[in-house]
């Protein structure tokens, strides 16, 4: 038991340098849903609910430009197929853990929490990979709701000088750079990269969705062009 708490507050402690980019996403992100008309209880309630910032970035712009449902359904969808792929590489390190327990922490999986958890594996494998798991996802989960209801507290109080917005693709940047580890994975940045600038223009960021598409086809084809 004594190891497995090791773990957790060690995976809590790994996830201090990857805050520093979470709590601005999630002041971006409760700010955004407040200038679209939401109110702060539905700010707050939807980074609780959905807890994909990116997704939830990509819906609120849509509603201000008044979107129809099922394109930002369609968006959102798109935008988190990524986390079927995560949830399938960390569940070896879970499958042992009861329900009871793998379930919420399934519920707060995020880019940060896979892309720390994944390099500490890689690089120094923990005893319990599932706890520190647990430590780092927590950390973060946490730090986001606090994060979200401050940023819904404070609305559109919050100057644009801060440059908040900032923080959104530098969170995401240093989580990629991390994960370029191969030639499947160079590729599929570039192309999905190239196609969102080329697709910048199209309405209800339809290139949003074509350009996470494009990406992922081109990096499936490297690595089985790698693997004949």
């Amino acid at each position: 038991m004594k190891s497995t708490h090791q773990d957790f507050l060690t995976g809590a402690r790994d996830s201090l340098p990857i805050l520093l980019g979470v709590v601005p996403f999630a002041l971006i992100c409760s700010v955004a849903a407040i200038s679209v008309g939401l109110n702060p209880v539905e700010a707050v309630g939807m980074s609780l609910i959905v807890f994909a910032g990116a997704s939830q970035l990509a819906v609120l712009q849509l509603i201000g430009e008044g979107a129809i449902w099922i394109v930002m359904l369609l968006t959102a969808w798109v935008i988190n197929l990524r986390f079927i792929m995560y949830s399938a590489t960390l569940s070896p390190y879970l499958q042992d853990e009861p329900l009871k327990r793998k379930i919420p922490f399934i519920y707060i999986l995020s880019d940060q929490a896979f892309g720390v958890t994944m390099s500490k594996i890689a690089s120094q494998p923990p005893a319990n990979p599932a706890w520190y798991y647990y430590g780092v996802a927590g950390a973060i989960w946490l730090t986001w709701v606090f994060s979200a209801i401050f940023g819904a507290v404070l609305g559109n109080l919050i100057p644009a000088s801060w440059g908040l917005e900032f923080a959104f693709p530098l969170s995401f940047m240093a989580l990629m750079f991390a994960a370029l580890r191969d030639r499947p994975t160079v590729i599929a940045a570039l192309v999905g990269g190239i196609t969102a600038v080329l697709t910048k223009g199209f309405p209800y960021n339809i290139g949003l969705i074509i350009a996470a598409l494009f990406g992922i086809f081109a990096g499936v084809f490297a690595e089985r062009r790698a693997k004949a």
